[in-house]
Parts: C-alpha cells; structure tokens; sequence
C-alpha cells in the first residue's frame, strides 16, 4: 500500500499527526544512540517467549537476544536454554529498563499487547507485537496517533500479510480481475475446538500453579482466582484478556480484504450470533461491514462468519472453512488460508493470465521488521496500517456486544447512533498497568 493511501486513512480515522511523522513511521531508523549497517545485529527483548512467542523469538533469533521475559517460570527457562547470556525477567515492565535493548518483539495474551507497546515506544524501541495489535478501539487509536510521533520500526503480526497468497490475493482485486468487488465473506471454523467461547466465569478456586506468576499475568486486568479456564491459550475466549475469535483470525482473513478494498471510513456494523455474555464471546456469530464508496471503489459489504455460523447458500459451497471469497461484477475469487488464490467461474478465467507482480516480495514478515530496524525500510503491517485495521476488526465484537447495528464514525471516533455502545471502546487498567 502507498504511503498516500495509508495517509488518507489516517486523515479519515481523525488522528492529529504531520504528513512527515506518517512518513516517518513508515520509513523508520534506528535510534540516535547506535547507527547500525544492514549485517549489523540489534538488541532484542522478548516478552512472551512460549507459544506463539517462541515461534517469534526463533524468527528473529539471527539478532543479538539480549533479554526474556515470560510469567512461566518452565517456558521462560526453556527460551533461556537457547539463549544463555539473555537476562530473565518475569515482569516485561522490569525488562523494558534494560538500558542496552533496542527493539521488542511482543507475545503475550491480547490484554497486555497495549500496556507492553506504549511502554516500550515511549523508551524509543523497534516494536513487533501479536495480532491483535490492541485489546480496545481506544488503544488502537491512540497507539495510532503515538506512534505516528516516532520514527520506529513497527510491525504487527500477521505473518501471512508477506505470504505470496495473499500479495497475489490483493494484485487481483486491485488490478480489477473479477472487476468491482461489492460483496467479501470471509470465514473461520474457531473457536470450536481451540478455545471455549460462550461459557461462564468459573466458580472454584483451585492453587495457582508455582511455576506460574498468575498477579503478572492479571496485569491490567481486575483481580480474580487463578483457574486453568484462563491460562494456556484459552484466555482468548473472555472478554477481559481476549478479543475472541473475530480478534484472532480476521486479523489474517480479513487482511486482503482491507488492504485490496481500502476499507476506511463510516461503517454500519450489525451482527447476529448466540446469546451475549458478559464475559465470554459467542460460540457462533455473523458480523456485516456496510461500507460506502470510497474515491472510486464502489459501497461494500464484508461478511464474517465464526464458529458454527452457516453462510448463506449461494457462498456456503465455496467458502473456505478459514479464508474468504471475494464477489465481483465480473466474476470472484476465493482464497483460502496459506493457499493461492483461484478465479470463477472457472471456464470464464481458464486462459486468464492476470496482472504482472507488482506488489514487492518480503523476505518474511519478521525479517522485514528487523530490516527496518536498521535501515528504515517500510514493513507492510507498520502500525499506521494496522492501528485502523484492528479497529474495524474489533468494530464487530462491539456490536455484539451491544446487541444492535452500530454506525461507527471514524473522524470522531464514536459510535453515533447509540452511545451506550461507545463503553465497549475502552476499559479500566489496574494500577501499576495503564498505558
């Protein structure tokens, strides 16, 4: 994407910054203190190193890891085994004084990604963080208009955002192969059986585990007893550590789709699915993004599907169970995860060639960030791109958690029709944690 187009949604979401300081953000260098050259090694802190996380530390274990952080005593010393001469932290608060890191990588549940961001930022670090890139709208617009002050290497994960499916994926739709797109559905299969959706608090108290620092992990969040509900992974699931599953992966599904249909501006958001809960997101749920014309680009609507929601007829058969399907006047294309995209009515594009690559290949998601590090080339999920981004995601889980079609207001940053809504946009951060 163009540094004119990232611009223009800057423009429309209302965030008060220079033209220099988003070009800035996009061409980012390291700090003052140390010019490095391009096969020179950075110092880099890793918060979160198990799951997830240790598949990010192992990506950019080429630099110089210089400290580690996790609330696991077992994964923090497994992280250590492979680098020795790290310091260990189990507060990532802790490791961000660590006077000799230059830049983060991020891993740890959604409800921390803002509170370990800001920090790290405002001690002038290069900052990869998970997906999604914040917890809140509010964090995400104001994560927004900071880093957008700072000339950093910012990168969220979404690794597939560099896959050639989904550069391939975006040259088609820009390029007008299936012509007009006025329809996107997109589609997961989880929760189902990665995580519970749907259900409520636990009620017994069972002792927190000794290898587990569970007050660290609370963070920002309210104080509770430990339970196992929370802690592996299936925090995703409540509503206080998590964005469910709309947060985990339309993050990647709808990627192509924002990024192809410049999705920036009002939005009506509606969406049906099971019961609400207070603390937990629904086992099924239905999100429509009524978009209007953007310059060019005719009104659009996208779908997302989760869990055992069941897509209307005419797109069920084609839809992948994690992936999308974009309908054009001239014909659709579907792309599922990981995969090349492929064209229909397939007779019609038999003999289709399509446009040349003209989206620049990645030597990987990771190591594109650490290239920026050093020398200020742009990555293709900067935080001026996935700021915006995660707001439309995060949109969905609003209006179902209001329980009726919003209209959304980027330039103000308010939900217009109903504001009782706009108490979903923020939250509350325990002291010691706020950002």
């Amino acid at each position: 994407m163009t540094q004119t187009k990232r611009y223009n949604r800057r423009q429309f979401i209302g965030t008060s910054v220079t033209t220099g300081a988003l070009v800035g953000l996009a061409g980012s260098v390291l700090p003052s203190s140390r010019v490095l050259g391009a096969n020179d090694r950075i110092n880099i802190g890793a918060i979160g190193v198990g799951g997830r996380g240790r598949g990010d530390l192992d990506a950019v274990s080429s630099e110089n890891i210089v400290a580690l952080c996790d609330v696991d005593s077992t994964r923090l010393s497994q992280a250590a085994e492979a680098h020795p001469a790290a310091q260990k932290y189990v507060d990532y608060r802790k490791l961000l004084e660590q006077p000799d890191i230059e830049a983060v990588v991020i891993a740890t549940p959604d409800h921390h990604h803002a509170p370990a961001t800001f920090r790290a930022l405002r001690r002038g670090l290069h900052v990869y963080c998970e997906k999604p890139l914040t917890h809140t709208i509010d964090e995400a617009r104001q994560l927004a208009a900071l880093s957008a002050e700072l000339n950093l290497a910012t990168q969220m994960g979404t690794q597939n955002h560099q896959h050639p499916s989904y550069l391939r994926t975006v040259e088609l739709i820009k390029s007008g192969a299936v012509g007009p797109v006025r329809e996107v559905h997109v589609r997961t299969d989880r929760p189902g059986t990665f995580w519970p959706q749907g259900v409520s608090l636990p009620s017994d108290t069972p002792p927190v585990p000794d290898t587990l620092a569970w007050d660290i992990w609370l963070g920002p969040a309210a104080e509770r007893p430990y339970h196992p509900a929370y802690v592996p992974f299936k925090w995703r699931g409540f509503w206080d550590f998590g964005c469910g599953a709309i947060g985990d992966m339309a993050i990647h599904l709808m990627d192509p789709a924002y990024w192809a249909l410049d999705l920036y501006g009002p939005v009506r958001v509606s969406t049906e699915g099971s019961d609400p809960s207070p603390v937990s997101g629904p086992t099924w749920m239905i999100v429509k993004y009524e978009f209007g014309p953007r310059g060019d680009l005719p009104a659009c609507d996208v779908f997302w599907y989760e869990g055992t929601a069941t897509p209307r007829a005419d797109v069920a058969d084609i839809l992948p169970e994690n992936g999308s399907v974009f309908i054009g006047d001239e014909g659709t294309l579907v792309v599922n995860h990981g995969e090349m995209p492929r064209l229909l009515p397939e007779e019609k594009f038999a003999d289709f060639e399509g446009p040349a690559p003209f989206l620049p290949t990645s030597p990987g998601h990771h190591l594109q960030w650490i290239e920026a590090c050093k020398t200020g080339s742009p990555t293709g999920s900067s935080f001026d791109y996935a700021a915006p981004f995660t707001e439309i995601v995060l949109l969905g889980n609003v209006a179902y958690r209001t329980g009726a079609a919003i209209e959304w207001d980027p330039a103000t940053g308010q939900v217009t029709n109903m504001p009782k809504a706009n108490e979903y946009l923020s939250k509350e951060y325990r002291p010691g944690w706020e950002i």
